[in-house]
């Protein structure tokens, strides 16, 4: 166990370095030899389960003191049935396919040259993360098995948790002779090692943060390195006119209420003026515990709605809260997300195919879904096994980050002896 009051900075440059080394070993290694220390680091959580449940009770102890909000609570818990998905995810990456080496495209060139993009890793990672201590599983497994080294480093609401995970990982991979250093794990939880690793340029070629607004905003001003990151989870469903109404219903309260703490929650309901039935939609989501922030004409529906600030249409409230909109159907719709939206997750919901293809090109997110849940904005669900977060950005990846996202490639030219003229 690493003390507080270390200096971060060297503690950061060592880790570094042994994560440069072990990335070399790493982008070497075969897909095979990857797959097995994966499926070794699985095992070694599911054997290790009840000292990692045993961890998280200590965490979940100390935040419940500390005045955790509920939502952060339940991004922190685990259970039995969570910490069995956590190794089936390591598991499923495992098996995906590797995408170190794959030709992207390959072309011959008048003068006989061979020209291919070819997938390598992108190097060392620094992943920087709050509460869920899935994401200490999920992030190590994802940059291995792409061949990237990995240091990360967690909520000090979640250490106990991550260490337990952080062991059980490392003894998978160190069995199949990967190095220890593949996976590296801050243990402080001084402040000053985020800086130290936003700012470790030669050593660190990209940094991840998955969590708060305030921890992702920082890092954006302060990283010397890039960045790969989404600031907000401001989404959006959209009910048109032509929606089904059970649809409507079904997928406006799993999109806010199934959980309320992911970022794939919905935050703004938005209806059209013309849909048939809107106050069956507001006492829906009431019904199941959802407090609805409405403007003038969704307060009309329901007396239990209160008014909608200015602020409201630009906040993330992860938790059961829910602003709603009456708009002027789709141009309305996709106004209102251009103005207030968070390029995260947006969704729509109707019947009429052009009118759902209209906002499926039209809206500018991550991800946009026609008749579904934005809680789908997930890598899992998306088949990835696991996501290392969500980039809102239009640079590198955008969407669920897994293998090919940490990535890049480098270009292969094969002569025959040819000089240039």
């Amino acid at each position: 166990m690493i003390e507080k009051g270390i200096d971060c900075g060297s503690l950061i440059r060592s880790m570094g370095e042994a994560a440069r080394s072990a990335g070399q070993v790493l982008a070497g290694a075969s897909s095979a030899r990857k797959a097995a220390a994966l499926e070794a680091a699985a095992a070694a959580i599911l054997g290790e389960r009840d000292a990692i449940l045993a961890a998280n009770a200590e965490d979940m102890a100390r935040a419940s003191a500390n005045g955790l909000s509920p939502a952060m609570l339940d991004r922190l818990r685990l259970d039995l049935a969570r910490v069995e998905a956590m190794a089936a995810g390591v598991e499923a990456v495992a098996h995906l396919r590797d995408p170190v080496g794959r030709i992207i495209d390959e072309t011959l060139r008048p003068n006989g040259l061979i020209l291919q993009r070819v997938r390598v890793p992108l190097g060392v990672i620094g992943i920087i993360y709050e509460s869920r201590p899935n994401v200490t599983a999920d992030a190590g497994a994802l940059c291995l098995k792409s061949g990237n080294a990995a240091i990360l480093r967690g909520g000090s609401e979640a250490m106990a948790s991550n260490r337990a995970i952080h062991a059980a990982l490392v003894r998978g991979i160190v069995s199949e002779g990967l190095p220890e250093q593949s996976i590296q794990l801050v243990g402080v939880t001084d402040r000053a090692a985020v800086g130290a690793m936003l700012t470790a340029a030669g050593l660190i070629d990209i940094i991840v943060p998955r969590g708060g607004k305030s921890l992702v905003a920082r890092v954006q001003e302060e990283a010397r390195v890039p960045v790969l990151a989404h600031l907000d989870g401001i989404n959006h469903v959209y009910i048109d006119a032509a929606a089904d109404p059970a649809k409507a219903i079904d997928i406006t309260v799993n999109a806010k209420m199934r959980r309320t703490g992911v970022c794939g929650a919905m935050e703004t309901l938005l209806i059209d003026r013309a849909y048939p039935d809107p106050k069956a939609l507001i006492g829906a989501l009431i019904e199941t515990g959802c407090v609805v922030r409405g403007d003038a004409a969704v307060q009309a529906l329901d007396v239990r709605v209160t008014a909608a600030s200015t602020e409201d249409w630009d906040t993330e409230y992860l938790d059961a809260i829910a602003s709603v909109a009456i708009v002027d159907g789709i141009d309305g719709a996709m106004a209102h997300i251009a103005r207030h939206g968070s390029h995260h997750t947006d969704a729509i919901v109707t019947e009429d195919k052009p009118t759902a293809e209209r906002f499926l090109a039209g809206v500018d997110s991550a991800i946009v879904a026609h008749n579904a849940s934005t809680q789908f904005a997930d890598g899992g669900e998306f088949g990835m096994g696991a996501e290392i977060g969500i980039s809102t950005g239009r640079l590198h990846a955008r969407g669920p980050v897994a293998l090919e996202g940490l990535t890049t490639y480098k270009w292969l030219v094969r002569g025959t002896g040819q000089t240039r003229p």
